[in-house]
């Protein structure tokens, strides 16, 4: 067994790259056939129900003006929901046919349940479930002090998915729906700084790649991965349980690119609709994955001497770290949060 899986390792490798090479125009073909076809039979989603988690982040936000403007009918979740009454408001004038705010936390399992069921009990049905809720970070891991803060960044970027998806999959098979996940190219990439987020989003593609295979067609699942289109680093918070407020700054300005994020969004639903499998924006950041099987090591080499100057940024930026170890301490706690906001049939004038 030793000398056979030898064997193949020596001719599997280049065998497959000759074969990919001479399929590829063949391959081309077909996917640009699929793509026409898929367009052509494009999704209606105009008073289909869809959920939203993340919603007051820019690209959930901009999400759900994609779906507004197909009519759809909306259901904006996020852990406060300060913000989601304004993109409530733009929503409906884009064309939304109707509404819902909720203040749900994604990451606990009674909340999800709570969200999900009252939709489907006062729209009577879910069609697409978009999960969008991320918590990005900017720090290396040893500069971490505090090592309670490591669960929370990976409940955020995986649990905050699974746990509405594993509610939501009854309802969705009936509909026959369409699960949306947002991941990043990061799960491939490595990129310094972005060590948890990372190993989520890696953690996040390989759950939903593995659960298409298992639900079969009963329901779709498309998942987005994007490269740098902006970040919310710079203004971000999060709430741990008792009301400990974790903030999360950047001590440099990090600008949101607005037309990368809209654009993204637009290919998100679009590629919903269309039943796509992946949306990925750029495109050409597959290449890294290429490198990364073929020639780990080219890969490794690049980042290296890109990254070469994060170490002394670093030092100057940060003073040696301490700085930046001391955005990572919870500061007291503060005042608890209003009471999610729960469906009300009986005054829909305040939801819808």
């Amino acid at each position: 067994m030793d000398l056979l899986n030898s064997l193949l390792n020596l001719f599997v490798p280049p065998a497959s790259l000759v074969m990919m090479a001479f399929a590829w125009p063949a391959l081309s073909l077909l996917n640009t056939v699929e793509w026409i076809y898929r367009s052509l039979t494009s999704e209606d989603v105009e008073n289909k129900v869809v959920i939203i988690t993340g919603a007051s982040s820019a690209i959930g936000e901009k999400i759900a003006y994609e779906y507004a403007q197909r009519k759809a009918i909306l259901v904006l979740v996020a852990k406060r929901d300060q913000r989601l009454w304004g993109i409530r408001e733009n929503a409906r004038l884009l064309g939304a046919k109707h509404v819902v705010v909720v203040a749900a936390d994604v990451v606990k399992d009674e909340d999800c349940r709570r969200f999900i069921t009252d939709t489907v009990n006062y729209f009577g049905r879910l069609d697409h479930l978009v999960n969008t809720t991320n918590m990005g970070h900017n720090f290396f891991f040893e500069e971490v002090l505090d090592s309670s803060v490591l669960p929370h960044l990976m409940d955020i970027n995986f649990w905050g998915s699974v746990y509405p998806t594993f509610v939501a999959l009854p309802y969705l098979k009936e509909s026959r729906g369409r699960i949306i996940v947002n991941a990043s190219v990061e799960s491939w990439v490595p990129m310094p700084r972005m060590s948890l987020y990372a190993a989520a989003k890696a953690a996040v593609i390989n759950f939903y790649e593995t659960l298409r295979f298992e639900l079969k067609d009963s329901v779709g699942i498309t998942i987005a991965t994007h490269g740098w289109i902006g970040r919310e680093m710079n203004q971000t918070t999060f709430m741990l349980e008792e009301g400990t407020e974790m903030q999360w700054k950047e001590e440099r300005e990090v600008p949101l690119f607005g037309a990368h994020v809209e654009e993204f969004a637009k290919l998100i639903v679009t590629g919903a609709c269309r039943g796509e499998a992946y949306v990925k924006y750029p495109s050409w950041y597959d290449v890294f994955f290429l490198y990364k099987v073929l020639a780990p090591d080219v890969l490794g080499w690049t980042f290296r001497l890109l990254s070469g100057s994060y170490g002394s940024w670093r030092d100057s930026a940060t003073g040696g770290g301490a700085a930046a170890r001391s955005l990572l301490e919870a500061p007291p706690a503060r005042k608890s949060l209003p009471a999610p906001v729960a469906f009300a049939p009986a005054s829909p004038n305040r939801q819808l």
